[in-house]
C-alpha cells in the first residue's frame, strides 16, 4: 500500500525547519507531529525515517539534489524518502523523479571524495583525521550514518536477562544479549516498548550497551554513598541504583530541574528507594561542599558535544561548532574538579562523555591527573576486569560504533589516594 502524496509535502515542510538548526531535530519533529495529530503511526514513521536519512547523508543527497528539475527541497526529500521506505511505496512521484531517484542511488559513494563520502562538516573531518587517519576515520563515520539498534537493560531488582528474552518473544519481539553488558539486550526493530507489561512495570529500560558500560565502571557497591553528578534524566543513575540493591544513598545532581523531573516516573517503575534528586545551581553549590570528602563512588558524566551519538542524533555534526569544544574544556574541566572534592580517601571517581574527540577526553582526563596528584589512574583493562566485562582497552575506555555496535562512548577511572587525617577534616571543612 503506497503513502499518500501528502507526505512528501510533510516531510519537506519539517526538513526546511530542521535544516535551519535552530533546535535538536527531535525536538522539532516532536512538535510537527503535536501540530499534524492526523498524521497516522506510518506517516509519522516514514517522515521521521526520511529527515534522518537526509540528516546522515547530507552531503551526498546536497551534492546531487542541485541536479534534476524541481526544487532543491522536493529533491533532497525525494531521497530521504526513498531511502527510507523504498521509491515504490511513494504516491506523487512523477516518472522524470522515479527515474533520477533511481540514478541517484546507483552511485557508488566509494568514488567520491572521502571528506564528502564521511557525511560530516568539514572541521570535523579533519579532526578525527588528525586523531584516527582517514581511513579509520572513514569507517567510523560509516558506523555514525547507520541507524542505532534499541539497547534494553534488565532491571536485575525485578527480573533477569533469561526470562526477559522469553517473555519478549511472547510479544513478538527478538531481543539477543548484548556482548558486554551483562544486563544488556539489543532489538533490531523498534517496537512501541511503552505498552509493554514489562516497560510498565520497570523490569526494563531503554539503555545504549555503552551507557551500561559507564555505569558498570562505577563499581558502586551495597550500602555505598555514591553521586550521579550530571544524571540529567537518570538512565545511569537508575542503572548504579539497581547495582547497589536498593541499598545505601545515591544522589542524582543536576543543574536541570526539567531534566531531573523525567527522572521521577522511571524511578517510580523501577522500584528504587534509595535515589535522591537534587538540584544544584553549579558544580560548588553549598549541596555539594556539605559531602566534601564523604562519598565512596562519583560518576561525572560531562556536558560534551554531543558527537559520539550521531547514529541517533546526526543533526548535532551539523549543529555543532568547532568554537565550542574549546568552552566545552573548560565546563567539563571545572565540573570534575567540583566532582572530586567529594571523593572520600580510598574512592573512586569516573569522568565519561559520549564524544569521540581526544579534546574532551584524554585532554581532560591527562590535565585532571596533573593538577591533581591525590588521584590516580585506574587502567581501564583493571576497571573493566573488576566487572568482568571481556573488552580490552589502554588506559581509557573508547567505545566506537564501528568497533564495538555502541554509541561513541569515553570514561577515565581515577582513584583518591588514602587522605592523611588533617588532610580530610580540612576537605570536609
Amino acid at each position: 500500500m503506497r503513502l499518500p502524496p501528502a507526505i512528501l509535502a510533510n516531510a519537506e515542510e519539517v526538513l526546511r525547519e530542521i535544516l535551519r538548526f535552530a533546535a535538536p531535530a527531535d525536538t522539532t519533529l516532536s512538535r510537527y507531529f503535536k501540530d499534524h495529530p492526523r498524521l497516522g503511526g506510518r506517516e509519522r514513521g516514514a517522515i521521521a525515517e526520511c529527515i534522518y536519512n537526509v540528516l546522515r547523508n547530507k552531503n551526498f543527497y546536497t551534492d546531487f539534489s542541485e541536479q534534476g528539475g524541481g526544487a532543491t527541497m522536493r529533491r533532497l526529500t525525494l531521497l530521504g524518502m526513498s531511502d527510507a521506505v523504498g521509491l515504490e511505496s511513494l504516491g506523487g512521484v512523477t516518472a522524470d523523479e522515479a527515474a533520477w531517484v533511481q540514478g541517484i542511488m546507483a552511485v557508488d559513494r566509494k568514488l567520491m571524495h572521502k571528506s564528502s563520502r564521511s557525511n560530516m562538516p568539514k572541521w570535523l573531518f579533519e579532526k578525527l583525521v588528525a586523531q584516527f587517519g582517514e581511513e579509520e576515520t572513514l569507517a567510523l563515520a560509516d558506523g555514525m550514518n547507520q541507524p542505532a539498534p534499541l539497547d534494553l537493560r534488565v532491571n536485575a531488582l525485578k527480573d533477569n536477562r533469561e526470562a526477559v528474552v522469553a517473555k519478549l518473544a511472547e510479544a513478538p519481539i527478538k531481543a539477543e544479549p548484548t556482548p558486554y553488558a551483562p544486563l544488556g539486550l539489543r532489538i533490531l526493530t523498534k517496537p512501541a516498548l511503552q505498552n509493554l507489561p514489562l516497560f510498565k512495570d520497570g523490569h526494563i529500560e531503554v539503555q545504549d550497551e555503552g551507557s551500561q558500560i559507564l555505569s558498570a565502571l562505577v563499581g558502586a557497591k551495597r550500602g555505598e554513598m555514591v553521586v550521579d553528578f550530571c544524571a540529567g534524566a537518570g538512565g545511569k543513575t537508575l542503572s548504579l541504583g539497581a547495582t547497589m540493591r536498593n541499598t545505601g544513598r545515591l544522589y542524582a545532581f543536576d543543574v536541570s530541574e526539567k531534566r531531573l523531573t523525567k527522572l521521577k516516573p522511571r524511578l517510580a517503575r523501577s522500584g528504587l528507594s534509595n535515589v535522591h534528586p537534587v538540584v544544584i545551581a553549579h558544580e560548588r553549590d553549598a549541596k555539594i561542599k556539605r559531602l566534601a570528602g564523604k562519598i565512596d563512588r562519583v560518576l561525572v558524566d560531562a556536558p560534551c558535544s554531543g558527537l559520539g551519538t550521531l547514529r541517533r542524533n546526526p543533526d548535532v555534526k551539523w549543529r555543532q561548532q568547532p568554537g565550542a569544544i574549546a568552552e566545552l574544556q573548560a565546563k567539563q574541566a571545572a565540573i570534575l574538579d567540583g566532582a572530586a572534592r567529594l571523593v572520600k580517601g580510598g574512592g573512586r571517581l569516573v569522568y565519561a562523555t559520549c564524544s569521540v574527540l581526544e579534546d574532551e577526553n584524554d585532554f581532560i582526563a591527562k590535565q585532571f591527573l596533573e593538577t591533581h596528584p591525590d588521584f590516580e589512574l585506574v587502567p581501564m583493562n583493571k576497571a573493566l576486569a573488576e566487572q568482568k566485562i571481556e573488552l580490552e582497552m589502554g588506559d581509557y575506555l573508547k567505545l566506537l560504533p564501528h568497533k564495538h555496535q555502541t554509541d561513541g562512548f569515553f570514561a577515565a577511572v581515577f582513584e583518591r589516594k588514602p587522605m592523611p587525617k588533617k588532610a580530610k577534616e580540612a576537605e570536609e571543612e
